[in-house]
């Protein structure tokens, strides 16, 4: 079995630089790319940010932060995106990943594993197009990634059984909690919660509760975030995007239909924090 060493992250929004973070702490050599040169730029301030708060909690000294930073470069030059494992992390769009992957494939060949941070695209669609798909699996994080224990570790129908072992490896050593699913709309976590979702905006849209007596309620039950402060915080164009596609794939139940309410927010450009706005306002 290949140890794995080194790790590139494609894509420095707010989830590949919580990856790359995390990747880094774990001792891998990290190599985070983006198209975007400013994206680059706000990823390490929020790689900073999150390192400095860690240390003010006695979770890290300083000597191990300065490790972690010597472990991370960021390019926009795809071709020096060559490592052991790649995680991609970029938009939620089939023909945008592929693309990204052919290339990487190309610089990398059948030596790598190839993973998709997708919360919820078909890991055997996604594989369709790939060169080596037993070479390819799921990795997903969620957000944000260096708080966030859970990382869901789908299996393809092409996907080796040694990659599943080594990406399980590579999960433990960066002090996550893998678990191990087949590929199936929404996975396990995103399946589950489109409930906690959707209810909630159901009620508001009918007017039973308001956005924050719907968050309050959850909270004070035991939820860290109520449902609508944790879209603001995914972005609300993502988890759209994650109930289409999983009321699509499994033909359209009456329970699963995408809100109306959220639509609403994702027509207008309210995508939640990153933009400043979403159910709340930034």
């Amino acid at each position: 079995m290949k140890q794995i060493q080194s790790i590139v992250v494609c894509g420095a929004g707010t989830m590949g630089a919580g990856i790359a973070q995390v990747s880094a702490l774990a001792g891998f050599r990290t190599i985070l790319f983006d198209v975007n040169a400013s994206v680059l730029e706000k990823a390490n301030n929020q790689i900073d940010k999150q390192l400095q708060k860690m240390e003010e909690k006695g979770l890290l000294n300083s000597a191990e932060i300065v490790g972690c930073l010597a472990r991370i470069s960021c390019t926009t030059d795809i071709a020096s995106c060559k490592a052991d494992l790649i995680i991609e992390a970029i938009v939620e769009k089939i023909a945008a990943k592929t693309d990204l992957f052919q290339q990487l494939v190309a610089i990398n060949g059948n030596a790598t594993i190839y993973t998709s941070n997708t919360s919820s695209i078909s890991i055997n669609k996604l594989a369709v197009e790939l060169l080596y798909p037993n070479q390819f699996a799921g990795m997903h994080f969620f957000n944000p990634a260096p708080l966030m224990k859970l990382v869901e570790v789908i299996k393809g129908k092409n996907t080796s059984e040694l990659v599943i072992e080594q990406l399980i490896a590579v999960t433990k050593k960066m002090n996550k909690t893998p678990v191990l699913c087949n590929d199936a709309p929404g996975f396990i976590v995103n399946r589950v919660a489109r409930h906690f979702y959707l209810e909630a905006m159901y009620m508001v849209e009918q007017g039973h509760i308001s956005i924050e007596q719907a968050d309050a309620i959850m909270e004070n039950a035991g939820f860290k975030m109520g449902p609508f402060k944790l879209m603001d915080l995914i972005g609300l164009d993502i988890n759209y995007g994650v109930s289409q596609i999983v009321w699509e794939a499994l033909d359209n139940p009456k329970r699963l239909t995408p809100s109306a309410l959220q639509k609403q927010k994702v027509d207008a450009g309210d995508l939640g924090k990153k933009t400043g706005k979403g159910f709340y306002e930034y």
